[in-house]
């Protein structure tokens, strides 16, 4: 029998909390981290709100005890995130313990920092920090994993995919446990971008709602540790929930557009489900990827249509809570995912008020807490089609 695999642990950080407990209680009293930027420097800085970290670069090197030097954000909300978790796992990473990291923007606030510098021939190291991957080896090498870490980039399905990566690595018996996830930190060049594609809501986003506009974008590490069975048993560590299973699949239907159909994102909840051995109705509650853009709140909302077919499955997005959080928005939904199954509740879609006339359903507006919930599937759905479902369960121990 496949050795099945569990979530033991978990360290983040958003615009909704510097921990998990903290993420909890702001789900669940519905306050939001929406509001405008003080650590971005842009020329937009008034024009959009975001779902920024309240804590500032200078603030996180001090509380995580570094060496005065200048760090990219990406690398130092990361260390937050996963020093948490080893600190809740009561962890010290060995032989058989991993790192997958995601990030889509790595070191890009640094560059556009040190730009013109670089251009004048001074202030050269800032170009080191750059790539994706300096994150994830700046973290592996300050907490001294060793045995494995790489660093996964697919658009905004990126740390969804990190629990795929991982989950087979356990199973091929190559790692016994591994941290998996992701970061991004807000940058003007990933402003600039979502803003020239006329998909930034000026207000708060508002998903699924007929009248919405765009998204808002947010920054966040999170990060979970999942190990087999026999390395929990043997660690003494309690399951917080059971990763069930997650499919990916690229539609290819459009560089930054997904299928209007929805087709990417129905193959990837109906392969999720497949792989778990369940049907739609075990399912207690999805968490969409919900960003509130035209594109992806119709395509998704027929998916979730579709898969659900006849059955009242009750659905919301927390990126009215946290922002967009680009590649570290499936794992920052995971953490979300395993708080509602911990603590039997499933979030609100804030500020939605309008339903979508191409759609019969829509998502729930009230915090629920009076239902048993003991599976959830969680959506991450990426530029060029590249879609993840992920599935989590109650852990039955």
């Amino acid at each position: 029998m496949e050795d099945r695999i569990f979530i033991t642990a978990m360290g983040s950080i958003s615009a909704i909390g510097n921990n998990t407990d903290k993420h909890l209680s702001s789900l669940l009293s519905g306050k939001t981290g929406i509001t405008y930027a003080k650590h971005l420097h842009t020329i937009h800085k008034n024009d959009f709100p975001f779902g920024e970290i309240k804590l500032s670069n200078q603030q996180l090197i001090e509380k995580l005890n570094l060496p005065k030097e200048n760090y990219s954000r990406t690398s130092l909300l990361a260390l937050w995130a996963v020093a948490q978790l080893l600190k809740n796992a009561s962890l010290k990473p060995d032989a058989k313990t991993g790192l997958i990291s995601a990030s889509t923007v790595g070191g890009m606030d640094k560059t556009e920092q040190h730009f013109h510098d670089y251009q004048d021939g001074e202030f050269l190291d800032f170009a080191k920090q750059h790539p994706l991957g300096y994150a994830t080896e700046f973290v592996a090498n300050k907490l001294n994993f060793k045995a494995y870490r790489t660093t996964l980039s697919t658009a905004c399905s990126s740390s969804a995919n990190a629990f795929i990566l991982g989950s087979r690595l356990i199973r091929s018996g190559m790692l016994e446990k591994v941290v998996v996830g992701g970061v991004d930190a807000l940058s003007a060049f990933t402003l600039n971008g979502f803003n020239s594609l006329m998909i930034l809501d000026k207000g708060h986003c508002k998903p699924f709602d007929a009248e919405r506009k765009g998204l808002n974008l947010g920054e966040a590490a999170a990060y979970l540790l999942i190990e087999s069975e026999t390395s929990m048993k043997k660690s003494g560590r309690k399951p917080l929930a059971e990763l069930k299973s997650g499919a990916n699949v690229n539609d290819a239907y459009h560089q930054t557009a997904s299928s209007p159909e929805g087709y990417g994102a129905y193959s990837a909840m109906k392969n999720a489900l497949d792989q778990a051995n369940l049907n739609i109705e075990d399912i207690s509650y999805i968490n969409a990827h919900g960003t509130g853009t035209a594109n992806n709140d119709l395509s998704e909302g027929a998916a979730i249509q579709r898969i659900i077919d006849k059955h009242n499955i009750p659905f919301s997005s927390t990126k009215a809570f946290t922002g967009h959080t680009l590649a570290a928005a499936g794992a920052l939904e995971a953490v979300i995912s395993v708080l509602c199954l911990q603590n039997q509740f499933m979030p609100a879609s804030v500020n939605y008020n309008i339903q979508m006339p191409e759609l019969e359903i829509a998502p729930i507006t009230k915090t629920i807490t009076n239902k048993p919930i003991k599976n959830i599937l969680s959506n991450s759905f990426g530029f060029g089609g590249n879609n993840s479902s992920l599935i989590f369960s109650k852990a039955d121990f």
